[in-house]
């Protein structure tokens, strides 16, 4: 279970952070920056791959109220451009500019789950696992692993073919049979290889929608 022994090692405040979306074949790279409160951290906070989306939905609804959050959010077209890795890093550092911007304070140390750090000012350490180890850093994977699940859930009621609502972008069964049979639409990674495949047969993006 994660803890706070890395917290504890850093000078405060320290921000966990933590990236959702790099494996899928649609949609946006999410990551979440999280300072937790001194006081009153919700219990169950785990790596949200633990978790059921009932328990994430409740562990993030309750760190929105006593944790400080930030979010940053790469769209598919800007992973086509950078790739996964840099849209990923760029993601993370938009969600820690998030946090301090919306706290009014910059966090003095950065946990970072993996083993890689973004090209930025802050103070930080990567934690191969570190949404097991950390606790700020398993907060920051339910915020940014559950904001991206509801930005997939509500893209499924534009793009209703790929199951979105179940899959979430990954590349599941269901999602590649939708990609055979429809083609790709504006939300897929176009760099990705099976997107890249099925584009090979376009189809009009507009009768997707209807």
């Amino acid at each position: 279970m994660p803890s706070l022994k890395h917290e504890k090692l850093c000078l405060a405040p320290v921000a966990g952070v933590d990236e959702a979306g790099c494996a899928p074949l649609a949609g946006p790279v999410v990551a979440a920056a999280v300072i937790l409160p001194g006081k009153g951290i919700p219990r169950g906070i785990d790596d949200s791959k633990k978790l059921t989306a009932a328990e994430r939905h409740r562990l993030h609804d309750r760190l929105r109220k006593c944790a400080l959050v930030g979010v940053g959010i790469v769209e598919n077209d800007e992973i086509d451009t950078l790739n996964i890795y840099w849209a990923r890093m760029k993601a993370m550092t938009l969600a820690v500019d998030a946090l301090a911007e919306a706290a009014g304070l910059v966090p003095a140390h950065v946990l970072v789950d993996g083993n890689r750090l973004p090209r930025w000012s802050y103070a930080a350490t990567a934690i191969v696992g570190g949404d097991g180890k950390s606790l700020s850093i398993a907060a920051a994977s339910i915020v940014a692993k559950h904001t991206r699940d509801q930005i997939m859930i509500a893209h499924a009621e534009t793009w209703p073919h790929y199951g979105w609502q179940r899959n979430k972008g990954y590349g599941a069964p269901e999602h590649l049979q939708g990609l055979r049979d429809h083609g790709p639409c504006p939300l897929h990674r176009k760099s990705f290889a099976p997107v890249a495949q099925a584009a090979q047969r376009p189809l009009e993006f507009s009768v997707l929608a209807q």
